[in-house]
C-alpha cells in the first residue's frame, strides 16, 4: 500500500519542523511543493536530498495523473505547502480528497502534524478559544460585506487571514460592522519570524495603530476578533 503524507512544515522559523516530519521527508520516494523554491530551504537545512515536484493552485489536471501514477506504482509521496499544514486554506485539500475518492483504502493517507498559523495566533492571543470559527482567506468582493456582518454578530471567536495589500481595509470594515459590539481584534503579524507582533484592541485602536505604523503594514496577518 502506497502512503501519502501531508507534512506540516514551519510557519517561519526553521527550527519549527518536528522530528517526525524530518524523518518522513527523508523516507519518501517524491515530495510535492507548493513551490519547490521554498521547500528547498527547508530541505538544505536538514540535508534531505529528495525529489521534488510542484503542487498548486494553478496545477493542470496532468500534474494530478502523475501523481495518481506514482501512487500507483508503489511509491510514497509527501505533500508541504510554502509554510504551515497542507490543506488548511491551501489546495492541497483538494488533492488528499480526490486521492481519498479515486484510491479508497489503496493510499494511506498520513498527517504529520506541525504548525499553522491559526492556532498558533489563538494560543498567545489573549482572546476566548473555547469556540472559534475559521474563515481562512476572505473574498476580495462577493461576500465579503456579508462576511463582516457575520463577524460582527457572531458570539464566538472568528479567525481569518489577510494579505499587507488589504489589512486596513479590513480593519476599516471591523471599525464600521462592529464598532459599539465590544469586540475585541488581535493581530497576529509575522509569527514565529524575527518582528513577530501581537496587537491587541478594540477596531479602531488597532486601526490607528497600523495607519501610524506603516512599517507594520507588511508581513502576513492572522485576524482574531473577539
Amino acid at each position: 500500500m502506497s502512503k501519502f503524507y501531508v507534512v506540516a512544515t514551519p510557519i517561519g522559523n526553521l527550527g519549527d519542523i518536528t522530528f517526525r516530519a524530518v524523518g518522513i521527508l527523508k523516507t519518501v520516494d517524491l515530495i510535492l511543493c507548493e513551490d519547490t523554491r521554498e521547500t528547498k530551504k527547508i530541505l538544505d537545512k536538514y540535508e534531505i536530498s529528495k525529489p521534488t515536484m510542484s503542487y498548486h493552485a494553478q496545477s493542470k489536471f496532468s500534474k494530478e495523473d502523475k501523481i495518481f501514477e506514482l501512487l500507483e506504482a508503489g511509491k510514497d509521496l509527501a505533500l508541504v505547502s510554502d509554510a504551515g499544514t497542507p490543506g488548511i486554506s491551501d489546495p492541497g485539500a483538494m488533492l488528499v480528497s480526490n486521492i481519498k475518492e479515486h484510491f479508497h483504502d489503496r493510499v494511506k493517507v498520513i498527517p504529520i502534524p506541525g504548525a499553522t498559523a491559526l492556532i498558533t495566533a489563538l494560543s498567545a492571543s489573549g482572546l476566548p478559544t473555547h469556540e472559534f470559527t475559521f474563515l481562512g482567506f476572505l473574498p476580495h468582493k462577493k461576500g465579503r460585506e456579508t462576511l463582516f456582518k457575520e463577524i460582527a454578530q457572531s458570539k464566538r471567536t472568528m479567525v481569518f487571514y489577510e494579505s499587507p495589500h488589504r489589512i486596513l481595509k479590513t480593519l476599516e470594515s471591523l471599525v464600521k460592522f462592529c464598532d459599539g459590539k465590544d469586540k475585541k481584534v488581535c493581530i497576529a503579524r509575522e509569527l514565529t519570524k524575527i518582528y513577530e507582533e501581537f496587537k491587541t484592541g478594540t477596531p479602531v485602536e488597532v486601526l490607528e495603530y497600523f495607519e501610524k505604523n506603516k512599517e507594520k503594514q507588511r508581513g502576513e496577518f492572522t485576524v482574531i476578533v473577539s
